[in-house]
């Protein structure tokens, strides 16, 4: 067979792009090109990528092609777009071409056989924590790629069952196949917890409780804080110390900044820190010294992060909506995410107790290894094959 994969979303897999469609796209391929040594793979990528990120994928049955409109697309009409996109694609005389995101769009002229990765449908599910415009994109990408596909890959049943239910696709049409998780998270972490005490001004004696992921409505940093703020009054309550930090890590999105003048007004600014976006041997370092892992989202279409924590032995409060649940099954502490004193209590209970932390880091641990991106990579080469 011949595989074309559009990898366009992989810019800089250490960096910018390490998360969300990147991420995946970017671990697929590896691993695809790890157990397939007899099928031809013609890898589609932008013309910003670094040239070492591509040496990467260097293998007797890869062939590398870059669109050749990406560093001129925007001065063309779309129709001018449509053309040499399926002009290229045909040229390949592919079998199947796996778009990793909707975001990735097959021009509307490409007759091939087509296989399309959906991973969430956030803003048609939670739309009052997007922009209008956001949503409209959203909607209009996500229906003509389900559309359009041959065959959909859902990264989650829930990711799946939403799907079905907005779009009114048959069943038979998706393939739930799990991604998996980056095994060098299970490695110790080579950065020491002094030094991650001095990188983020902390003493000794702090704790801290770590959130990632993108600063954004969706993933319910709102309610977090003020989750917080009533887990501070708590010890306070009890006439204990309060030595707990949270941390914030993650890129800035929609709505970010409020987020700093809500800390003032919950009188925790003192005990807020914001990282910024973390990339290379920050993540496993952070979450392998967090006392414990928080994540309230009001939605996720898989939850790379929940598994991230359960890697590196973090015990996890989580919300109990979406694909959450069936991602971390009995390994987390499930809460709802509209309840703050649900999230306060879940995270007081974390903190006065070692057993309760520990039997969840054993839970995770075992949870972790139901995931995996070789199994992933397997599970969709059968996926590309069933279409010949």
């Amino acid at each position: 067979m011949k595989i074309g994969i559009d990898a366009r979303n992989i810019l800089n897999p250490d960096k910018g792009e390490a998360i969300g469609a990147g991420h995946y796209t970017y671990q697929l391929i590896r691993h695809l090109l790890k157990v397939d040594e007899v099928n031809e793979y013609v890898l589609f990528f932008d013309f910003r990528a670094r040239e070492k990120d591509i040496k990467k994928f260097s293998k007797k049955n890869v062939k590398i092609k870059f669109y050749p409109f990406s560093d001129y697309k925007k001065y063309l009409p779309g129709a001018y777009s449509e053309i040499l996109g399926t002009a290229t694609l045909a040229k390949e005389k592919l079998n199947v071409l796996h778009t990793t995101s909707p975001l990735s769009r097959i021009p509307v002229s490409y007759h091939g056989k087509t296989v399309a990765t959906i991973h969430d449908l956030a803003a048609i599910k939670v739309p009052e924590v997007f922009p209008s415009l956001v949503r409209a994109k959203a909607k209009a990408m996500l229906s003509f790629a389900i559309k359009k596909a041959d065959k959909l890959i859902a990264v989650s049943q829930s990711t799946k069952n939403d799907i079905c239910d907005i779009f009114k696709i048959s069943e038979d049409k998706i393939n739930v196949i799990y991604s998996g998780y980056d095994k060098r998270l299970s490695e110790k972490s080579t950065v020491a917890r002094t030094e991650i005490l001095k990188r983020y001004n902390l003493s000794i004696d702090e704790k801290y409780i770590l959130f990632l992921g993108t600063i954004e409505p969706v993933k319910n940093i709102a309610r977090l804080l003020e989750a917080f703020a009533i887990f501070r009054k708590n010890f306070f309550a009890e006439k204990k110390m309060f030595n707990y930090k949270l941390i914030i890590a993650g890129k800035r999105g929609w709505l970010a900044t409020e987020h700093k003048q809500m800390a003032k007004d919950l009188e925790i600014e003192k005990d807020l820190i914001f990282t910024g976006y973390v990339v290379g041997d920050e993540v496993p370092a952070l979450f392998s010294q967090a006392d414990f892992f928080v994540m309230p989202s009001l939605y996720e279409g898989f939850g790379t992060t929940v598994l991230e924590a359960f890697a590196t032995g973090v015990p996890a409060i989580l919300s109990n909506v979406s694909s959450i649940p069936e991602i971390a099954g009995n390994a987390a502490k499930l809460v709802s995410p509209f309840d703050v004193e649900e999230i306060a209590n879940a995270m007081f209970d974390f903190s006065q107790s070692e057993d309760l932390k520990n039997n969840y880091r054993k839970r995770g641990y075992l949870q972790v290894e139901k995931f995996d991106w070789e199994k992933c990579a397997k599970e969709t080469l059968s996926l590309y094959e069933s279409l010949k």
